[in-house]
């Protein structure tokens, strides 16, 4: 598959490939051009050169393209799915609900298309203000391959919808669904140049990118250490800047919460994507008095998850996507037994499964009694792994799950509506949700604080982070 600058699909300049590799049979499904600089410079330029025409067109007629897009994405939902799972692992039902998401998250944007307009003030003795709202012009946009389209539709969105064009680098695992679904918005009338993918490595195609003077505005999704990169490009290069950087979320569970929904709700909020996914439930906090009965009810369930070949209709739970995240989570699992930091209580190690040893799979873990200094607790661990501590209250609770250097979601389970609003007043999140974990909507703002990033996606929130406010001063 090619990358597409300006409308058409091409060739990396030097000639250059990287193999895409199903992660659960470790097959190769497809080759994509490993991009340059001179590819990212062609991007930046078809773009630009695109922005005035887009700029001008009417919202309403952006957002016709948006719609007709969602209707053909939903025409195509299966085919589009098992294109997700054979490059990132999820299983199908995974996989179609991110494609439902996709054109969820356009079609939010259609209804949003007239919404961006200004103020007119007046000001006694000076006349009056307006206020003008204009598109930044070139942005920019690095994604992840957890929710290869998800993500997608939460920067293209915001973006285009208000009059931006964009360059996108997917993620060097997951690059052919966001080749798929820019081919979609082509198809549904996209002008030329307003949407261009290059594929290829961050520290090649992703420096590049961000480092083009033409570039208004950078939004990123990935790892710390790496958006910490962005940041000082984007800053140096004065443009804006989204980051969202991860998290460890925590889950606190009070005495007198409902456990069969709590029991669900950690489950699916851990192992929903094998662990995979920035606000998944990654600490798990849990009153004493109820830990036991929680833990073994949580147990039963974890047993019961399918692991395998996400292609699969059955499957529950598919394989990490990539060696460096299977070879990262084996070794921490390895040295919480080496240092017994922990007692295992299920899973721990690769399936047995012959069907499950061609790929990166491993089995839900469940870890009992960790001490506060485990790296189960300080670092955000992507993959299908959960902590369980003992608190003897909320206070504690909200105390251990702050000591963190991230900020992004957080849960609370509890019946009682004081308690619950007490949490989420001193808890130290971008996000909380309250005997619930993980649901994110189109309309909800979405971001964190500390170390979880800067900015906020999702809603009309987004939709300042594209556009420039002029404001006008008339003297009558």
């Amino acid at each position: 598959m090619k990358m597409q600058i300006n409308g058409k699909a091409v060739e990396a300049i030097r000639g250059e490939f990287f193999d895409i590799i199903n992660p659960a049979t470790g097959e190769l499904i497809d080759r994509v051009p490993r991009g340059t600089g001179d590819d990212v410079a062609d991007a930046v330029e078809a773009a630009s050169s695109a922005f005035g025409s887009w700029a001008s067109t009417s919202p309403q007629q952006r957002a016709g393209v948006f719609y007709r897009a969602g209707e053909i994405i939903r025409q195509r939902k299966d085919s589009l799915a098992a294109l997700i799972t054979k490059e990132q692992g999820k299983p199908l039902i995974e996989a179609r609900n991110e494609i439902e998401g996709f054109a969820n998250v356009l079609e939010y944007y259609c209804g949003l298309a007239g919404s961006f307009h200004g103020d007119f003030i007046q000001i006694p003795q000076n006349g009056y203000a307006m206020t003008v709202k204009k598109p930044l012009g070139v942005c920019a946009a690095i994604i992840p391959w957890n929710m290869p389209a998800l993500i997608m539709a939460w920067k293209i969105g915001p973006a285009l919808i208000s009059g931006n064009t964009l360059v996108l680098k997917p993620a060097s695992n997951t690059p052919l669904t966001n080749l798929t679904l820019a081919s979609i918005l082509s198809e549904a009338g996209l002008p030329a140049g307003v949407l261009n993918v290059v594929t290829g490595p961050g520290e090649l195609v992703g420096e590049a990118l961000v480092s083009n003077h033409k570039v208004k505005k950078v939004s990123f999704t990935g790892e710390s250490a790496t958006g910490k990169r962005v940041a000082e490009l984007a800053v140096s290069g004065k443009k804006r800047v989204t980051l969202e950087l991860g998290g460890s979320d925590p889950m606190l569970v009070c005495d007198d919460a409902d456990l069969e929904s709590a029991v669900v709700g950690a489950l699916r909020g851990r192992f929903y994507n094998c662990g995979q996914t920035c606000m998944a439930v990654k600490r798990l906090y849990v009153f004493e008095s109820i830990a036991e009965e929680f833990i073994k009810k949580l147990e039963a369930a974890v047993w019961k998850l399918r692991v395998g070949n996400g292609i699969y209709e059955n499957i529950d739970m598919g394989p990490l996507n990539n060696r460096r995240q299977w070879e990262y989570v084996k070794d921490l699992v390895a040295e919480i037994e080496e240092k017994d930091e922990g007692r295992i209580i299920t899973g721990g190690k690769v399936p047995a499964n012959s069907a499950c040893n061609r790929g990166y799979f491993f089995e839900p873990t469940l870890i009992a009694d960790v001490p506060r200094e485990s790296r189960l607790l300080k670092e955000e661990v992507f993959g299908p792994v959960l902590p369980v501590v003992r608190v003897k209250d909320l206070d504690e609770a909200i105390e251990e799950a702050n000591n963190s250097s991230y900020g992004l979601g957080a849960s609370i389970w509890t019946k009682n509506l004081d308690r619950a609003i007490s949490g989420c007043e001193q808890l130290d999140a971008g996000i909380i949700w309250i005997n619930q974990h993980l649901k994110i909507a189109p309309e909800v703002p979405f971001g964190g604080v500390k170390e979880s990033g800067i900015g906020r996606e999702n809603g009309p929130y987004a939709l300042s982070e594209y556009l420039d406010l002029k404001t006008i001063m008339l003297k009558t």
